[in-house]
């Protein structure tokens, strides 16, 4: 009889095994992304020439020994006279021209400030720099966050900046500092919070060299023209020619899971997510007047 009950309950896990062998989805071979040699492979036969296009070139880039482009150079060439703004679009490298100008300064013994406009901004720079120079030598200020205040960089909002430089005032003192890098300095425009970054760059000394940095300032020489008016200093302008590196690409992730690029090779929005649009827009306030709803 014991011999009789192993085989059955032998059997039964033999059997169990294959339906659960079963139950296994294999692996899914609707797509498969390969990053190599700066190109990602695409291997789908349901995905569209307009989504190949979109997906085109994504992946890991090669590895390539890191050369200074022309307006970097210049810019870091021009801080040693001047203030200076640069314009460049996202992705170009102005925040190398920071990082190498504070490098400078802190191998030399000086001292700087990083603004920026968000505090989320601020957290990522100082995170950035800290690895890049060492915890010691980078501290924070923001509104909820005070570190290692002392340290020869503080990167900080700018408006905490601002406070500092009315603090130094009232206290007649002076801004421990050598360079002032004013991140997204297109701020200044904004009608809320522009006047923080104007009180930032009249009150600050005209010995502490500024550096501007931003991607959408369309009036770069009359911005430059009027900080040298205020401060005293002059401020040279330095932009790089030519598109953006970093080309932006627009898709939309369909309720039913599927990627589609933003707007087709015509320029227009797809016509599948303007089909779900209307969609969505009849469910709610029901179909157009004149109009038959299409089933």
């Amino acid at each position: 009889m014991r011999r009789s009950h192993d085989r059955v309950v032998d059997k039964k896990r033999r059997s169990g095994n294959k339906n659960r062998s079963q139950r296994v989805a294999p692996p899914s071979q609707h797509s498969r992304h390969e990053a190599g040699g700066g190109r990602a492979v695409v291997a789908n036969r349901g995905f569209s020439h307009e989504l190949k296009k979109l997906l085109e070139g994504i992946g890991t880039p090669r590895i390539q020994a890191f050369k200074p482009a022309p307006f970097q150079l210049e810019a870091l060439a021009a801080l040693e006279f001047e203030d200076v703004l640069v314009t460049a679009p996202t992705g170009s490298g102005k925040t190398w021209i920071a990082r190498e100008e504070i490098r400078r300064l802190l191998d030399d013994g000086r001292r700087a400030w990083y603004t920026t406009p968000l505090k989320a901004l601020t957290n990522s720079k100082y995170q950035e720099f800290s690895e890049e120079f060492g915890e010691e030598r980078v501290g924070i200020l923001t509104g909820d966050r005070k570190d290692n205040t002392d340290a020869q960089l503080i990167v900080g909002t700018t408006e905490i900046y601002r406070n500092q430089l009315f603090d130094s005032l009232r206290g007649g003192g002076d801004i421990d500092a050598d360079l002032v890098v004013l991140d997204e300095a297109h701020y200044l425009g904004d009608e809320d919070r522009g006047h923080v970054w104007e009180e930032a760059i009249i009150l600050t000394p005209p010995r502490i060299r500024l550096l501007l940095l931003s991607a959408t300032v369309g009036n770069a020489d009359e911005f430059a023209s009027w900080i040298g008016e205020v401060r005293g200093v002059r401020c040279g302008v330095v932009t790089r020619p030519g598109a953006r590196p970093v080309p932006l690409r627009a898709a939309m992730l369909l309720p039913d899971k599927r990627l589609v690029p933003l707007v087709n090779e015509a320029g227009k929005l797809n016509p599948e997510i303007t089909t779900i649009i209307e969609r969505s827009r009849e469910e709610r306030h029901g179909p157009p007047r004149g109009r038959r709803r299409r089933y």
